[in-house]
């Protein structure tokens, strides 16, 4: 049985007008490069010439000026850079109204043909301020800044950025960091507690981030605790690193924001993945002629019809989920599991999750048993998630498996719910499973991911 979770995408809308918003159902193209302009006067010399982002955008004159402004220059990380290299078209949905806004960007992984959505998550305060969520590029048309249409987000919000959270260690999110609060130097910066990278253990400093707060388990003394209460999952050591990410619940909208603990994969590809990523996804170049199961791979172009894009979203999908799933010549049989259900991905709970199922469990107990919430904001895929807390824990089904044993704090009345979707929630096709599987084994060999769970043996 599926979990009961109703998976809620309104109709983003492309930011590309500068100045006036069009309304929560409009979408249209960007616009054309036409000069690279780099920032010329940071806030901070020294923090601009340690950066390894340079954000810039271009800028053309109309009479109502409209501009596309989606050039942003990314050639970072290890070990592969995160794309798309020169453009991040920005969409903009509103998932609560007058409240909570969601900003969503592609992300692509290095020179493959794999992208998924990042997404930025803004709340209105009853200050009036905003709360940012795991911000994302700050391109001209995200944010805007020029003589004539000054801040973009803050103009068509209407109100100043005055919290930027960075709610976890993992790099696609940190790297945005910097150059979007150099954008609003009146903003605080808060950070999940024990940052870290690798192969080096740079600072936060490296990475454009400076005079930055750190975010702790159940703080009352925040600026925003009134509105926003948070947890934190804090294991231990993994591997490389410690796993850390701080959930959050806005109290008003009951909504709970996560950034990698679940997923809910959409049956279509979100708005900001550009069809040429779909179509490329589409061909049957090396990646599936390795995993076909011995089938045959037909050589034909690709045709940009809605069928090629849908099966490009979906070879993204289980590459993204499994990193070598067992058919992608014909991947709709397992898409059809793994999307349209409240999931742990594949990754994070063999990499991770099963490592520390007892630290995991916690933090999954506090969450349910003191938050309300009725719907779930992720860092990707789908959002806003209609989700309740029995379909939270039918998510985290799986840590009774390794833990053995059932928490009193869980809700009774959840109880039965959870023991049926769980399976479901909790269940992978095992030969897709089988890269994963190998590669974690791989991993505890060479002590790369510790095969300890929360201090005793499997």
């Amino acid at each position: 049985m599926a979990a009961a979770v109703a998976g809620f995408s309104p109709k983003s809308t492309h930011l590309h007008n500068p100045i006036s918003f069009k309304g929560p159902h409009s979408s249209f193209p960007g616009g054309s490069l036409k000069s690279l302009c780099l920032q010329t006067k940071p806030r901070n010399r020294t923090s601009d010439f340690i950066s390894l982002v340079v954000a810039s955008a271009s800028s053309r004159s109309s009479t109502n000026s409209s501009d596309g402004g989606s050039f942003y220059l990314n050639f970072t990380g290890f070990p592969f850079p995160l794309g798309p290299f020169l453009n991040r078209r920005t969409f903009r949905t509103e998932a609560v109204k007058d409240c909570i806004w969601l900003f969503e960007q592609e992300q692509a992984l290095g020179f493959s043909s794999v992208s998924t959505n990042n997404r930025m998550t803004v709340i209105k305060l009853k200050s009036g301020g905003l709360w940012v969520h795991a911000p994302i590029a700050p391109t001209k048309e995200c944010i805007q800044v020029d003589r004539i249409a000054s801040f973009q987000l803050v103009k068509e919000l209407g109100a100043p950025v005055e919290y930027i959270i960075l709610p976890t260690f993992a790099y696609e999110h940190k790297i945005f960091v910097g150059p979007f609060s150099r954008k609003f130097p009146q903003a605080q910066i808060w950070v999940a507690p024990r940052q870290w990278s690798w192969p080096l253990n740079l600072p936060l400093e490296f990475f454009g981030i400076f005079r930055a707060k750190t975010l702790k388990d159940e703080d009352m003394m925040t600026p925003w605790a009134d509105e926003i209460e948070q947890k934190v999952l804090s294991s231990p050591e993994v591997g490389i690193g410690p796993y850390v990410e701080v959930a959050f619940y806005h109290k008003h909208s009951r909504t709970l924001l996560v950034t990698d603990a679940v997923i809910f994969v959409p049956r279509q590809p979100p708005d900001c993945i550009s069809k040429e990523s779909l179509l490329a996804s589409a061909k049957n170049g090396l990646a599936v002629k390795l995993l076909s199961k011995g089938k045959e791979v037909p050589e034909e172009p690709v045709v940009d019809n809605k069928m090629n894009r849908q099966k490009g979203w979906e070879r993204m999908v289980l590459q993204i989920l499994f990193l070598g799933p067992s058919n992608l010549l014909e991947p709709n049989a397992t898409f059809a599991q793994m999307s349209q259900k409240l999931i742990v991905s594949p990754i994070v709970k063999t990499l991770v999750f099963s490592k520390v199922p007892e630290k995991v469990r916690d933090w999954i107990d506090r969450i349910t048993r003191d938050w309300r919430f009725k719907r779930i904001i992720p860092a990707h895929f789908s959002a806003p998630i209609n989700a309740s807390r029995s379909d939270f824990l039918a998510a985290f089904a799986f840590l009774d498996d390794l833990l053995g044993e059932r928490y009193v704090t869980r809700p009774s009345l959840s109880l039965l719910f959870t023991s049926l979707t769980g399976k479901a929630a909790s269940y992978f096709p095992p030969d897709d499973m089988r890269t994963l599987s190998s590669l974690d084994e791989f991993l505890v060999s060479v002590g790369a991911v510790k095969k300890t769970v929360s201090g005793r043996k499997r």
